[in-house]
């Protein structure tokens, strides 16, 4: 097959660039396979996608470059096609829409695969009649605004295949969309095993990465900490990371007199060394549309203490077996989870041999297996729809409609 994903960019550092790199170099393996990156902000991409995965830009707005379009007069125009909807949409313009337009319209893959709501929008309205179009959901539904909700349910019914990364969100998917004919599939992100050994869980640390966002809650776990503290003052955490609430959660420590127990270390690249420097690992977000650090850390040999927050956590560990679950924003709780691992170490490798052997299910040759089943079976699907002649006069008239919006944005009052 000839499979191509479409993503917002493919030379930043986000964790959808990188899941999307991670099943490209899986699936590249057997198929030929591309990623299309709308922008191009710098010379080479941050993560490597891989030697048999091509990347290439549509839109490039490095200021050295000859190709540079920021000057476009397009680009100043905004977009109609791509959805206001969409946190991405100041980002995007009429220079956007005609550029996806052009190559969607023009694409000899068997299958393109969004990565964002924005861009799903693009390829169920615009990819060329017979290519199988499938729309990736890296968020979450319940966290969409009411205007973006609206976009996809009307939009949603021309795309072949939906996958979310958790069977919670797949749900919500199929009860308030209720999208006919489109197959909705839950598929969790992948995550590749790490370029390092396993942590022996001797070392006394907490690790925690992610975000410094309030989403995180890592004042929850800092409280938490103080009251671990409190009983067993010879362990330590670390938290790796940088955002807005680094001033925040600085002062805190400070009022906690936690400030030789409790360190804000800054981003980490690559993290997996950091793991394997810890024996526990801790998640206390409100708010997780997967996990990422969760797997991260279990594929480092880490059991996990986490909150069993909407939508990932409750999915990836087995609570008592390879982690431990807390009620959101539970300081006691959480605490007793760290100290109950902190207290027995016969319990903490018991469980850290569990998570190595149970994250494996996200190694991404085994998220690739599944990915590969569906697009096959989207194919052969596509394939006998297009033979029996039914779907190609719909496909027909959307493709009619929505040239005209990529060719010049024809469509006076089309809406997004």
């Amino acid at each position: 097959m000839h499979i191509s994903f479409l993503l917002n960019s493919g030379y930043g550092m986000g964790g959808t660039i990188r899941t999307t790199f991670n099943l490209a170099r899986a699936l590249a393996e057997q198929h030929d396979v591309e990623v299309v990156s709308v922008f191009r902000h710098r010379d080479r991409p941050f993560f490597d996608p891989g030697p048999g995965v091509r990347l290439r830009a549509l839109v490039d707005l490095r200021r050295h470059s000859p190709a540079y379009d920021g000057a476009d007069p397009e680009h100043a125009l905004p977009a109609r096609v791509f959805p206001r909807g969409d946190g991405r949409y100041p980002q995007y313009s009429a220079l956007t829409d005609r550029r996806i337009a052009q190559h969607l319209g023009s694409t000899g893959a068997d299958v393109v695969i969004g990565t964002r709501p924005g861009l799903n929008a693009h390829i169920a309205r615009q990819t060329r009649h017979g290519t199988v179009r499938l729309g990736q959901e890296h968020l979450t539904l319940a966290t969409h605004p009411a205007r973006l909700k609206l976009m996809l349910r009307d939009t949603y019914p021309r795309l072949d295949a939906l996958t979310t990364v958790t069977e919670a969100d797949a749900r919500d998917y199929r009860r308030m969309l209720r999208l006919p004919g489109v197959r909705i599939e839950a598929v969790p992100n992948s995550v590749p095993a790490p370029g390092v050994r396993p942590a022996d869980g001797t070392a006394k640390w907490v690790v925690a990465a992610g975000r410094l966002a309030p989403a995180k809650r890592y004042d929850v776990l800092i409280r938490a900490f103080a009251e671990v503290v409190a009983e067993r003052p010879d362990w330590g955490l670390r938290i790796y990371g940088s955002g807005r609430e680094r001033d925040r959660l600085r002062a805190l420590i400070g009022e906690l007199g936690l400030y030789n127990h409790v360190f804000l270390m800054g981003a980490a690249h690559p993290i997996e060394a950091e793991w394997a420097k810890g024996s526990i690992a801790a998640v206390t977000s409100s708010l997780e549309s997967f996990g990422m650090t969760i797997v991260e850390a279990m594929r480092c040999g880490l059991p996990v203490v986490a909150t069993d927050c909407p939508h990932g956590p409750g999915e990836i560990i087995r609570d008592g077996a390879d982690g431990l679950l807390a009620p959101v924003g539970d300081v006691p709780a959480i605490s007793r989870a760290l100290l109950r691992l902190i207290g027995d170490d016969a319990l903490r490798h018991r469980m850290a041999r569990a998570a190595l052997v149970s994250s494996a299910r996200f190694d991404p040759s085994e998220v690739a297996t599944r990915y590969e089943d569906l697009l096959t079976s989207l194919v052969k699907r596509r394939g006998s729809t297009l033979h029996r002649g039914r779907g190609a006069l719909l496909s027909g008239a959307y493709a009619a409609k929505d040239a005209l919006v990529g060719r010049g944005l024809a469509l006076q009052g089309g809406r997004a």
